[in-house]
């Protein structure tokens, strides 16, 4: 007996030993796994780094990275980012742009069965009960501070008028071609894993310059929790905290931050959508399947390359392929209608995305007469190093329908002695010839009217003085006859 139990707590002591090895063992393995995706990644090329005279940019643990500047859509830093990836809960701000664009805030949000239990309990959620209730503003902030899946579908059914939350895939991927996305297809709200629900970098920062474009949602993903207060449909209320650590108050909190959308699921890992805002630069920062935390400080390390190494450049102050100077035809302090006003200008807003060591004279520019704005003339479109910049509209001085070519209004004179900054511009041959043969005949036209009225003068004064001179004639003619002493037949 006392041989058996020697021999079972051996048994005893070896099984416990193999599982603490086993425990022990399992987050190692895991961490390797994240460890060796993250120098797999960190070993890939980054394309932007291959444009000579561009900054290089930061090595990042991401598969596929972004940084773009929001309102010219210049692309900054480049890495992978046509490649499809999953999105995971990144997806929400399709869906929550969506929802602030068609419904109002005071919109009810009713919870059906299918919204509810349609959600994974393992995932993102607030634990809503069917034929419970939120505001549309509610929803938002529950989709975008807590990452909540069944909000997310209660939302998409709410918006289509349907049961059926797979029907608001059409309009997500309606909106996304609309925002200039070339390569991601939606089939839910949310993000959960489908091997047909995909996107790539480039396309969620398109869809990320119109969300971070909207100040109350970029408003709603930096605050700290959701409160909502218990009500007849929402009995218990709702407390719930942010938990992405970007924001201020985290662990990674960026001074600059203007709005963010983390995601997550095991085939995703970890993803972020950033927006930041420096010195009067906004950036748009996408880093796709990555390993926490550092999506965080990837993004970062992205936002401060950007802010460092790009500059905007004012257009209408750098221009000066297209400038006339102040004289001519097209403006003159001093001309014949007096101050007038020049027929085209440069937008004073506009700029371009530089590196801080290039020259705007390195940059190539091509002019587009094909614009759907009535008062713009044209769009000069640049180029450095053959990636595409910025562009700069070109306005018509006035509405033509109220003033005149030459009408100056008080303001504008007083802006022109001013020295004003409109840059003038020439960029429409047809109309130059066309004023000019339209001045050409005004001229052909004058000269004529004073050639007849010179040949009518002149054959007016012809005619009196043949009247005169018939008069001489006769006078003459009868004192000849006087002294001669003879009379003449006047009918001779």
């Amino acid at each position: 007996m006392e041989k058996k139990t020697k021999k079972g707590f051996i048994y005893r002591l070896t099984a416990a030993l193999c599982c603490s090895f086993f425990l022990a063992s399992a987050p190692v393995c895991a961490a390797s796994d994240a460890e060796l995706r993250l120098e797999a990644h960190r070993a890939m090329d980054i394309q932007s780094n291959e444009i000579p005279g561009w900054p290089n940019g930061p090595v990042v643990g991401a598969e596929s990275a972004i940084l773009m500047e929001a309102e010219t859509g210049t692309i900054l830093y480049s890495k992978n980012i046509h490649q499809r990836q999953y999105p995971a809960s990144t997806t929400k701000i399709l869906t929550a742009l969506i929802a602030s664009e068609q419904c109002g805030m005071d919109e009810i949000i009713t919870f059906s069965h299918d919204a509810v239990f349609d959600t994974p309990r393992d995932s993102s959620h607030i634990a809503m009960n069917p034929g419970e209730e939120l505001t549309m503003e509610q929803s938002l902030n529950a989709i975008l501070i807590r990452s909540a899946n069944e909000v997310c579908y209660a939302v998409a059914e709410h918006i289509t008028d349907t049961t059926d939350w797979q029907v608001f895939a059409g309009l997500m991927n309606q909106r996304a071609a609309e925002l200039g996305c070339q390569n991601s297809h939606f089939v839910n709200p949310n993000g959960l894993p489908d091997e047909n629900h995909y996107t790539t970098a480039y396309d969620l920062a398109m869809i990320g310059r119109a969300f971070f474009a909207n100040e109350m949602l970029c408003k709603i993903t930096l605050s700290r929790r959701i409160d909502f207060p218990p009500t007849e449909k929402l009995p218990l209320g709702k407390l719930e905290n942010n938990n992405m650590k970007i924001i201020p108050g985290g662990e990674y909190a960026y001074e600059y931050l203007v709005g963010c959308k983390t995601g997550y699921t095991d085939i995703a890992r970890s993803c972020l959508v950033s927006c930041a805002e420096k010195d009067g630069m906004k950036l748009i920062c996408v880093v796709m399947h990555d390993e926490s935390p550092f999506q965080y400080q990837d993004s970062i390390s992205l936002f401060e390359y950007g802010f460092s190494n790009f500059e905007k450049r004012n257009v209408s102050q750098s221009e000066t392929k297209y400038n006339i100077d102040n004289t001519g035809l097209f403006y003159s302090g001093n001309d014949l209608f007096g101050s007038s006003r020049p027929f085209l200008y440069l937008d004073t807003d506009d700029f371009v995305l530089l590196p801080r060591t290039a020259s705007f004279e390195d940059t190539e520019s091509a002019i587009s007469y094909d614009t759907e704005d009535e008062n713009q003339a044209a769009v000069i479109s640049y180029t450095y190093q053959g990636i595409p910049i910025g562009s700069a509209r070109v306005h018509f001085s006035a509405n033509q329908e109220e003033n005149s070519l030459f009408d100056i209004s008080p303001e504008d004179s007083d802006a022109g002695a001013a020295g004003d900054d409109n840059s003038i511009i020439f960029v429409d041959v047809t109309f130059l010839l066309t004023c000019g043969a339209v001045l050409v005949g005004i001229i052909l036209v004058w000269l004529l009217i004073r050639t007849v009225l010179k040949n009518y003068e002149f054959a007016d004064r012809k005619s009196r003085i043949t009247r005169s001179g018939r008069k001489d004639w006769k006078k003459r003619r009868k004192k000849r006859g006087r002294k001669s002493g003879g009379f003449r037949n006047p009918d001779f």
